[in-house]
Formats: structure tokens, sequence, C-alpha cells
């Protein structure tokens, strides 16, 4: 095995500008979300708070919950958290923000960058081809 430099000093994903509306102009320039990769830490505390028990004590992540979390997280710009871009909106918190902001199909193309961005569209059988063509 090689030395742990690689492991200590990983390459660092940049953040990420994603166009997912036609809508969001300014100065009459089309505006994109910035986004940043999810790290597993925050990944398994989205997890972990989005999990529900049913009446018969079952576990399951209630994944549009998960899914509007992830995004919420994931966007660096704008500032979901912002208090004037809520109110403008009518809504409190960011991933209420982000689920008003939206329509169904420019989530769907935020929501599928932040997952590629973090990794999580990676299918385990191209990681293992990946590494055996290093």
């Amino acid at each position: 095995m090689g030395s742990l430099n690689a492991f200590l000093h990983p390459v660092q994903t940049e953040k990420q500008e994603v166009i997912v509306s036609k809508r969001f102009v300014e100065d009459g320039k089309v505006q994109p979300f910035v986004i940043k990769p999810i790290t597993q830490a925050e990944n398994k505390e989205l997890i972990k708070r989005y999990t529900e028990k049913d009446k018969k004590g079952n576990q399951a992540l209630n994944t549009v919950k998960y899914n509007s979390a992830l995004v919420a997280a994931a966007v660096v710009e704008p500032d979901l958290t912002n208090a004037q871009l809520q109110k403008g909106y009518g809504v409190i918190g960011a991933e209420s923000l982000i689920e008003n902001m939206l329509y169904a199909g420019e989530f769907i193309t935020l929501l599928d960058a932040v997952q590629k961005l973090s990794g999580l569209d990676t299918d385990e059988g191209e990681l293992v081809e990946e590494a055996k063509n290093s």
C-alpha cells in the first residue's frame, strides 16, 4: 500500500453552478444555483433526521423530506436561510423555501446535480471497474 498522503490530502470537489430554470433572471442573465457536495457525515444526519417509524414500529426513510433537506443543505447560492427570501415566498425554513421556489422538474434537475456532485449517483460496479483500470 502507498503512503497515506492521498487520504490525508484528497482532491477537493469544487462548488458547481447549476442552471435549473430560465425563470431566475437578473440584468438579462439567467442566474445559476451554486451547490456544494454533501459529505457522508451530513448525509447520515439527514437520513437519521428523516427516518420515521410507522404504527407497527417499522422504520422507513421519508424520501420526500430527505430529498428537500439534501438539496437545501447543498445549495450555497442563493442563501436559502435568508429571511427576506423566505418572506418573499411566504415560508420559513430552507427546505420549505426550495420546495416553493422551484417547479417539480426544476427541483429534480437540482436534486440530480446534488446527487451527482456528492457521488450519490455512482454505481458500485463503476467504481470497481475504475479502480481496476487505474
